[in-house]
């Protein structure tokens, strides 16, 4: 067993290599991100008794499949080729799971703000309809999330390093620490209302991003998360000037 697995660990005195897994730990717990609001925000309409059970289920879905996915690794690159082609761009099997699953992200994000905006239409609130139905159907649309941003982030690591072994043990930590801080920001977000739909407005921005990536126009992640970072810290000052106003004796309505 340990001859098998000595070829996979010849890295570990190469500083580079070091390097290469620190920089794809982090990269991955960034990607993570927004897999890991949508989920926040979607377990929090069901019952309290079942919300961490169902983040729980989710994230560990969203390691099984990037597991299976590095296993598969020689498929994964091979989505990256072309198809075929439209309006004078290549589309590959990953574009058209981008531009699927922004859509329905966009769908759903949609959805949530309007049923966020007229919590008394309920004719349109089909999240809610759904959620409140089962939770297999909240593990359902996790799952289906789950898939696109694991094929993204499979891709992004195969960007990174040749080191399988580097993959797996990036992938097991981002989504530990996933794990680890679903239940903190699905509380964090449940107790101020207002951080609500700015997630869901960043769930909109990621959802169209993902359609921009599939159609081949690329935005860099880093306008991405420099947008959220400000748009967060504003909200943040919001929050604590909020509180600041609740301590002089006015009464603040949270919702």
């Amino acid at each position: 067993m340990i001859e098998f697995l000595a070829p996979h660990f010849d890295w570990l005195s190469d500083p580079t290599a070091w390097v290469a897994l620190a920089t794809l730990v982090i990269l991955e717990i960034v990607l993570g991100i927004d897999n890991l609001i949508f989920i926040a925000i979607l377990t929090n309409k069901l019952p309290v008794e079942q919300q961490s059970r169902a983040r729980r289920l989710g994230i560990g879905a969203a390691l099984v499949m990037r597991l299976v996915l590095l296993a598969t690794i020689s498929i994964i690159v091979r989505l990256t080729d072309p198809v075929f082609t439209a309006f004078g761009h290549g589309f590959s099997w990953r574009d058209l799971i981008l531009i699927a699953g922004g859509l329905f992200l966009v769908w759903k994000a949609t959805k949530e703000i309007h049923h966020t905006v007229d919590p008394v239409d309920h004719k349109e609130d089909m999240v809610g309809h759904t959620v409140t139905m089962t939770m297999g159907a909240a593990i359902f649309q996790i799952l289906l999330l789950d898939l696109v941003f694991s094929i993204d982030s499979i891709i992004t690591a195969v960007g990174m390093t040749d080191e399988i072994a580097i993959m797996y043990i990036a992938v097991i930590t981002a989504v530990t620490v996933m794990l680890l801080a679903a239940d903190p920001l699905s509380r964090f977000i449940a107790k101020n209302p207002t951080i609500i739909m700015l997630a869901l407005g960043f769930l909109l921005m990621i959802g169209m991003t993902l359609i921009a990536d599939g159609m081949g126009f690329h935005v860099p992640k880093g306008y991405i998360y420099a947008a959220m970072g400000f748009s967060a810290l504003v909200e943040g000052l919001n929050m604590l000037a909020r509180r600041r106003r609740g301590g002089t004796g006015k009464t603040i309505d949270p919702h």
